[in-house]
């Protein structure tokens, strides 16, 4: 169970975000979560791409951001083709940009969006994947709080820095990679979907499309039983699609979201032909 520390700060949080749901001026809207601490890039080639997503944030226009992980990342990633023809395919004309980090938990998370990669930008909706890599595999139980109140924070950070955007907040997928993470997984996810206000802060969780009741993944939706597939990915994208719609509505002819990026240390594309 989440250690009654951390549940007890969790439901605070959850209680000051639904408080300001409705609110749009950033004085009024709570800050991060004071408990959970920044992480800033873990390497070299974290920082190197860290820099190029705050670049991209100053350029072109972004109504559609993504925060999150590896998973996020290689969506829209220039080493990953095979996922950035879908991520093209699935969200142009919503101006939407990628902002995910392979590695990254929460807290090195919360860092780059403190630390220009969400400075100034004003998107209409963001959309955030996080926390399986605070549980990782699953070796330590109290990582399932640990995950939730990061996702706290990121929400109440989002939320600060941009009020009037609406945040779709995923659920942690289902992992094969270690029988003991989904039920941290499943732990974590409860607490998260108190966030939700079901209006500025929407709650999506698409795991019973993913794994079945005992969070054994089905077949050919990851590559690695952690990682989506493009199996995976059409299936995320069936089920963000509806939403952005109505948040966003019918996409444009044009697109002016930046470039996308990728792994500065890439030496040649990844596909999974």
């Amino acid at each position: 169970m989440i250690q009654r520390h951390y549940f007890a700060k969790l439901l605070a949080a959850c209680a000051l975000i639904s408080a300001s749901a409705s609110v749009l001026t950033a004085e009024e809207v709570p800050a991060a979560a004071p408990t959970h601490i920044a992480f800033p890039p873990w390497n070299e080639n974290g920082r190197i791409a860290h820099q190029q997503l705050v670049e991209k944030a100053s350029s072109g226009k972004i109504d559609l951001y993504f925060l999150g992980d590896s998973i996020t990342r290689r969506w829209g990633a220039t080493d990953y083709p095979e996922f950035l023809s879908h991520w093209n395919k699935t969200f142009f004309g919503w101006n939407a940009a990628n902002f995910g980090w392979g590695g990254d938990s929460t807290h090195q998370m919360l860092w780059r969006i403190q630390n220009g990669e969400l400075d100034g930008l004003n998107p209409k909706v963001i959309v955030i994947l996080a926390g399986t890599n605070n549980i990782d595999k699953g070796q330590r139980p109290e990582r399932a709080a640990d995950a939730a109140e990061g996702v706290a924070a990121l929400v109440a950070t989002c939320r600060q820095k941009v009020p009037g955007a609406t945040i779709v907040l995923n659920a942690i997928f289902s992992r094969n990679d270690s029988p003991a993470s989904n039920a941290l997984i499943n732990e974590a996810n409860s607490a998260i979907e108190k966030l939700a206000d079901g209006d500025k802060v929407r709650f999506l969780n698409i795991n019973d499309q993913l794994a079945d009741a005992d969070g054994k993944l089905f077949e050919g939706v990851t590559v690695d039983q952690l990682h989506l597939s493009l199996k995976g990915y059409e299936i995320w994208a069936r089920n963000l699609e509806p939403i952005l719609t109505e948040l966003l509505g019918p996409r444009a002819d044009v697109d002016y979201a930046p470039a996308p990026t990728g792994d500065p240390s890439a030496t040649a594309p990844i596909t999974y032909n």
